[in-house]
Parts: C-alpha cells; sequence; structure tokens
C-alpha cells in the first residue's frame, strides 16, 4: 500500500475520533449553553471555520451546486437545523456513552430511508445489520428503572433518523464541491437552529462559553467531514464508512473516560449487539 493510502485510512480514523468528540465534550457545555443554541453554535462553528479553511486550501476544479440542487440542498440544511436540536436535547436527558451508541441507528435510517425513496437494494447481510442494530437502540432506549422508553433516547433516535433522510439527500449532491456543500450546512442550518433558539427564549451564553462552542463545532463538525472527504477520495467512500463506524465506540469510551460514567449491565449487551450489528454493516460495505 502507498504512502497516500495510508494517510487517507489514518485520516478516516481521524475523521471518526473528532466527530466522537463531539457527544461527551457536548454533554459538558451543555451546562453551560442552552440546547438549541448549542446546536446553532456548533454548526455555525462548522461553516465558519472550514469557510476560513477554504481561502488557503489548494483549489481544485469542483462542480458547484445548481439551481436543479435546491431541492436537495433545502432538504439537508432543514434537516440539520433539526437534527442537532433533538441530539442535544435528548443527551441532557441521557447518559452520554448511550447517545454515542445510539448514533449508530443512523445506519438504519439511512438504508431503509434509501430501500423506500430510492428503491437502493438491500441485501440479507445489511437486513441482519439492521435487525441487530434496532434490537441494540430498543435495548439502550429503555428505561431499566421503569420499563418505558427514556425521552431523552427517544429523542436521540430521532436525530439519527433525520440524519438518515439527510445522508440520502446528501448522496444527490455527492459529485458537488464538498467544501461548498459543508459550508452551506453549516452555516444555513446553524443559522436557522440559532432563529429557532431565540424564538423559543434561549439566550446567549457569554463570549468564552461561545467561543468554545464555536471551536468545538469546527473541529468535531467541520474538520471531521473535511478528513473524511478527503479519505473518501483516496480510498473510496466504503472501506471510509468502515473505518468511520468505529466513532460510536470511541465516543462510548471517551464519555467514560470524560464523564466518568458508569454505564448498567444492559448497556453492555446492547454494546456487544450493536457491535456485531455494525460489523456485518461495515463488511457490506467493504464488499
Amino acid at each position: 500500500m502507498s504512502c497516500k493510502f495510508h494517510k487517507a485510512i489514518f485520516h478516516a480514523i481521524l475523521a471518526a475520533t473528532l466527530y466522537a468528540l463531539s457527544i461527551p465534550l457536548s454533554k459538558l457545555l451543555l451546562t453551560q449553553v442552552q440546547p438549541t443554541m448549542l446546536a446553532a453554535h456548533l454548526y455555525i462553528g462548522a461553516g465558519m471555520g472550514m469557510a476560513i479553511l477554504g481561502l488557503y486550501k489548494k483549489k481544485r476544479h469542483e462542480k458547484p451546486l445548481q439551481r436543479s440542487d435546491l431541492k436537495y440542498t433545502s432538504a439537508m440544511v432543514a434537516l440539520d437545523i433539526a437534527a442537532p436540536i433533538l441530539l442535544l436535547l435528548g443527551l441532557k436527558h441521557s447518559p452520554a456513552a448511550s447517545a454515542s451508541l445510539l448514533n449508530n441507528f443512523e445506519i438504519v435510517a439511512t438504508a431503509v430511508i434509501a430501500l423506500i425513496a430510492f428503491g437502493e437494494t438491500v441485501t440479507k447481510r445489511l437486513w441482519a445489520a439492521i435487525a441487530l442494530i434496532t434490537l441494540s437502540s430498543i435495548l439502550l432506549t429503555l428505561d431499566t428503572t421503569s420499563l418505558s422508553f427514556s425521552l431523552g433516547s427517544l429523542l436521540v433516535l430521532g436525530a439519527t433518523i433525520c440524519w438518515g433522510i439527510e445522508n440520502n439527500c446528501t448522496r444527490q449532491i455527492a459529485d458537488k464541491d464538498p467544501l461548498q456543500i459543508v459550508v452551506i450546512k453549516g452555516l444555513g442550518s446553524g443559522t436557522g437552529a440559532l432563529i429557532v433558539a431565540l424564538v423559543i427564549g434561549e439566550t446567549f451564553a457569554s463570549i468564552a462559553w461561545t467561543a468554545a462552542t464555536l471551536l468545538l463545532g469546527f473541529v468535531t463538525y467541520g474538520l471531521s467531514i473535511y478528513y473524511y472527504t478527503y479519505a473518501q477520495r483516496i480510498i473510496g467512500a466504503a472501506r471510509t464508512s468502515t473505518y468511520y463506524a468505529i466513532a460510536p465506540f470511541i465516543g462510548v469510551f471517551l464519555s467514560m473516560l470524560i464523564l466518568g460514567e458508569s454505564p448498567n449491565w444492559l448497556f453492555f449487551i446492547a454494546l456487544a449487539i450493536m457491535l456485531i450489528g455494525t460489523y456485518l454493516a461495515s463488511a457490506k460495505a467493504e464488499e
């Protein structure tokens, strides 16, 4: 394998690690920043950071977005307003480790919506992965003290469904300039979430906490997407998504390390099931 190939693998793993940091660090920021305001600044930070990075990035001949792409671009922005708000509201009411692991339900949402809306084929192996990931998600959503479903976990699942739909919209414009897409996604969705935050009466945090949130958005969302895109161009979409699938598991480890969380026995059963389901989904991507 060439040095360029190994570098691309490193960037795919780096992208997963950077994104994994977002959940435990967002959990910490929720003590100082309100959920919708936090969602807004994470995305604005990603958009601003990538726009600045684009000024220094070596120019490529990329296809810009066209008017014909408006419906997919608009849907992408709208869904990226809803998804992080749901995620952070859910994170406020659930452990970061569970929220990290539940992010893998996005695999299920993406595959099922691709089947229903775009007629994509779902193999038996992927159906098995979907079943296992869904079972794991149900276990993670259960509140063992009352045998009911946890509101926080349901909100996180709502976020993953939004991202599953958004993935299918983004796929329709995947041949266009990725930097332009990330900047529009970040600034458009961030501004939309900011309007929602102000309408529902949330207030700005201090300058220091706002700056910390913008920086976190740039690193964990903006740079993560940037490195993911770089890796995808060298080693392909399927192989990159396989490496990126480790992000939720890194998130679990970081949640325990940073926040000192100690999940219950049901979490570890769900973790084992999720690992098998993710392996089956990733192995399918490698084929």
